[in-house]
């Protein structure tokens, strides 16, 4: 794939405004499939979970589930929406391996909610209300695997394997309004609207929102628009490009700044942008063609025959907004102040995007202190060292047994960081590690005693200093001692005996 030219991203700026739109896509938790009693589970063996509905054979009927309409609901509430007193599903017709009917059940002109707004916070403490238009349910597609050539996608595969277990998972689609004047803060607010769906998500408890899964994706869409001189009127929109399925904090803010820099260079020599879908490349950071964009006419909507309008009851919809959590903003706010975090601490908690991670590690056991530390310390240095997402390296559950055996004395810190290199590497749990690597701190004092006496013998001259009173001496000391221990010893607890033996050898 030949290298886009891009633009300088302030050049990029000073030309042209970044005019951004999300289409973000939240599967749903449920126990069961959207129109079937098929399982709703992650990770099964291909093609298991799958009843004659999901895969579109003649004579099977859909049945709406109720649970995923009561979660549509509370997720258009918590939007800020409008819950239509009727709404229809309708026929997406398309034709690709993974929709095996051909269609995929959606809601087209009348979904379930719609007219909405979403305040997201920047880095700066600055507040942009982002408008949504609508959020519909519908089915997932399932998936599909190309086997052969060297990026994974369809083209240069040899073959192509699809599982129809993700064929009908209930999904909400989350849609905004053309989003203008985030100027050069448009990568960080792609970024943090994304982590502020996730967050609404997972508080409401409607979706495990576990990106690098596919819980949770988005669709960025961006163009740009020259800048109108004074006195001219503005420029109409330009033309968009939406790239698809982008799983990661990271990379929709990655991918929008990207795609400013490669449209701006295409305009500013005369080119034209082409209306198309664009794919994420995680490992080059760049976008590339997938097909041209389809406009709604394309897909020829019509109404679903088989299922009747949806038409929550007010009672349930009040029912729903009742029990409604803190919206995300008030919970930082209650956060910050229960962890006991400076502005700044919890400025880089939420710039990283590793709020519900740190708040996931604290319910697991976790002090706040130390699940900030792991998180953004030494996970993030190996995010950013192996250009990954954070979140998809290590479990919170894991982060928070990593820092109970610190707490208990079993680790040190320099221990904890290769059990949490063998954790991420695959090798099991945080006490699996230490079980199989044989990391844990020696607490045998007799082994550490005779370590120490080995090493101030063997140093005359800093014993005479420790004996003489001079304790800062004893930094040489306790350095053998730490080496012949290969680090697997409590520096403090060292510390304490070498200066007690200096006075007995």
């Amino acid at each position: 794939m030949a290298r886009a030219e891009l633009m300088d991203f302030d050049k990029a700026l000073e030309l042209f405004e970044p005019v951004m739109g999300f289409e973000v896509h939240v599967e749903l938790n449920t126990k069961t499939k959207m129109f079937s009693d098929a399982p709703n589970v992650f990770g099964s063996e291909p093609n298991t979970n799958i009843t004659p509905t999901c895969l579109g054979l003649p004579g099977s009927l859909p049945v709406v589930n109720a649970q995923a309409v009561r979660y549509s609901i509370s997720l258009g509430l918590a939007l800020g929406c409008e819950i239509a007193p009727s709404s229809r599903f309708a026929r997406k017709n398309y034709f690709y391996p993974d929709t095996p009917k051909n269609y995929q059940i959606s809601q087209f002109d009348e979904p379930i909610a719609f007219e909405g707004s979403v305040d997201v916070e920047l880095s700066d403490g600055s507040i942009v209300s982002v408008p949504i238009e609508r959020a519909h349910m519908e089915e997932d597609a399932g998936k599909l695997t190309h086997v052969g050539g060297s990026t994974g996608r369809i083209q240069g595969a040899e073959y192509s394997l699809v599982d129809y277990n993700r064929a009908g998972v209930p999904l909400v689609e989350i849609v905004t309004k053309p989003i203008y004047g985030a100027e050069h803060s448009s990568p960080e607010l792609a970024k943090a609207y994304v982590s502020t769906i996730r967050d609404i998500v997972v508080s409401l408890g409607i979706s495990d929102a576990k990106m690098e899964r596919g819980n949770l994706r988005c669709d960025a869409n961006v163009s740009l628009r020259p800048r109108a001189a004074a006195g001219e009127p503005v420029a109409p929109l330009g033309t968009r490009t939406e790239t698809k399925n982008v799983n990661s904090l990271r990379s929709v803010e990655r991918a929008v700044r990207y795609e400013i820099q490669r449209q701006a260079a295409i305009l500013a020599k005369g080119g034209s942008i082409t209306q198309e879908t664009r794919h994420w490349h995680e490992d080059t950071g760049e976008t590339s063609a997938g097909r041209p964009k389809s406009d709604a006419d394309d897909y020829r909507y019509f109404p679903e025959p088989d299922l009747l309008p949806v038409v929550p009851s007010a009672e349930l919809i009040e029912e729903l907004r009742s029990a409604l959590p803190e919206p995300p903003a008030a919970r930082r706010r209650r956060l910050k102040a229960e962890w006991g975090f400076t502005d700044l601490e919890f400025q880089d908690i939420n710039n990283a995007g590793l709020l519900t991670e740190i708040t996931e590690t604290v319910a697991a056991g976790a002090t706040p202190a130390a699940a900030r530390k792991w998180w953004t310390g030494e996970i993030a240095r190996i995010a950013n060292t192996s250009d990954a997402d954070a979140a998809s390296l290590v479990s919170p559950a894991d982060v928070a047994a990593l820092a109970r055996l610190v707490d208990a004395g079993t680790l040190t810190d320099r221990l904890a960081r290769q059990v949490l290199e063998g954790v991420i590497a695959g090798e099991g749990t945080p006490q699996e590690v230490v079980d199989a690597r044989g990391l844990a701190v020696v607490s045998d004092d007799g082994a550490l005693i005779a370590a120490i006496d080995e090493a101030l013998l063997g140093q005359p001259d800093v014993l005479a200093k420790i004996r003489d009173g001079k304790v800062q001496a004893a930094g040489a000391v306790i350095g053998a001692v730490m080496k012949a221990m290969k680090g697997q010893a409590d520096a403090a607890r060292v510390r304490e005996l070498v200066l007690e033996r200096a006075q007995q050898v």
